[in-house]
């Protein structure tokens, strides 16, 4: 039998960030029935029976070179209009009891700890965790900035994959919603196979490949012929400033693009371009033209806007997969996860169509509602 009151650790690496701090402010909102549970996929009714850890059973934490505590974090994503006046104070109790159990990252600057001491440090904090709080289990959840793909010859893990490494050595699940390099290197994805754990990723779906992954199909099941697909980001925050270094940008796309590729059946014409605009602050606007041609070669357009909240669209989706990867782990599945392809850009395999890919998802749902 499952206990959906086990408590469930939920441990951010990039834990002041503002998708963690939007999703610790969420859940605590949620659960005490400040807010409703928009956009948690989980809580509706296709995953009733499905044992997956209740809001009220997850237990925050995290890692972060960063210091502004989560409190005075609320307090300026509050400011910046992502989150709803008067919820950091409502919710002050829950943002410092997490704020408590974030341990500092790393590698921090001039940090003289090699690879395999980090990795060894990082896991005992999530050990730490786990028995201080006495925890069924832990999730890790990577929502730090992204990062740039390392040099081929790069002798040092990039921080991504010292997270997911420690994860592995501390036998926690772990989830990737950025593009960084995460578990994907040859070392750490046999390592990952060997430590019999659920993972998934990568790089969480909330806009603009959303939106692709719903049009793309569209295309192809009316026998369009798709000429090309440009786009265009404008953000600020501290995603517009880490994106403004084109290697980083560079890997962001490379979902965004594989998404189009995956669902046409060949690359289009057209490339995706990202801005920082500071102004914005948590805020983006994604453009996409569409290039497409119909019956007798008559050539037509589809031009597209999306505006949105990039931390109010993440947190949902970070609290399901949280959810989502603990039952996995206590169902006793292990490896990578292609079913739950509908929250990433680029998934651990299968389609790339929304419509299949949440068919995939509701299949899973009904596998876990199976497991004893």
């Amino acid at each position: 039998m499952t206990d959906t009151h086990a408590r469930t650790g939920v441990w951010f690496a990039g834990a002041r960030g503002s998708v963690a701090t939007t999703a610790v402010a969420g859940c605590a909102a949620v659960r005490a029935g400040l807010h409703p549970a928009t956009g948690m996929v989980t809580e509706t009714s296709a995953f009733a029976g499905t044992g997956l850890p209740s809001l009220a059973a997850l237990v925050f934490g995290g890692h972060d070179i960063a210091s502004c505590p989560l409190p005075k974090r609320a307090e300026q994503l509050t400011s910046a209009g992502v989150l709803p006046h008067g919820l950091a104070a409502a919710v002050h109790a829950e943002l410092a009891a997490a704020d408590e159990e974030i341990r500092a990252g790393g590698p921090l600057p001039d940090d003289p700890r090699t690879d395999a001491e980090l990795i060894a440090d990082l896991a005992a904090d999530l050990v730490s965790f786990r028995g201080r709080h006495a925890l069924a289990r832990v999730v890790v959840v990577n929502v730090s900035c992204t990062e740039p793909p390392p040099a081929p010859d790069a002798e040092r893990l990039p921080p991504s994959s010292l997270y997911a490494a420690a994860a592995l050595r501390a036998g926690c699940p772990y989830v990737d919603f950025t593009p960084s390099t995460g578990l994907r290197t040859p070392g750490l994805s046999a390592a990952a196979t060997a430590a019999g754990l659920p993972h998934a990723g990568r790089d969480g779906k909330t806009g603009q490949t959303l939106l692709r992954s719903v049009l793309a199909p569209m295309f192809v099941q009316r026998a369009l012929e798709v000429r090309a697909w440009s786009g265009t980001n404008l953000l600020g925050g501290g995603d517009g400033a880490t994106l403004a270094d084109p290697a980083a940008a560079a890997a962001k796309n490379a979902g965004k693009e594989r998404v189009l590729t995956d669902a046409l059946g060949h690359r289009p014409e057209g490339r995706v371009h990202i801005d920082d605009v500071p102004a914005l602050g948590d805020w983006k606007t994604a453009w996409d033209h569409i290039a497409f041609e119909g019956f007798l070669g008559s050539r037509m357009v589809l031009q597209t806007i999306w505006q949105g909240c990039d931390s109010a669209l993440a947190a949902p989706l970070v609290l399901d997969l949280a959810r989502l990867v603990a039952r996995a782990h206590e169902a006793g599945i292990s490896g990578p996860l292609p079913e739950l392809g509908f929250y990433f850009k680029d998934p651990d395999g299968g389609p790339a169509g929304l419509p299949e890919q949440f068919a995939g998802l509701l299949a899973f749902a009904d596998r876990l509602r199976e497991a004893k």
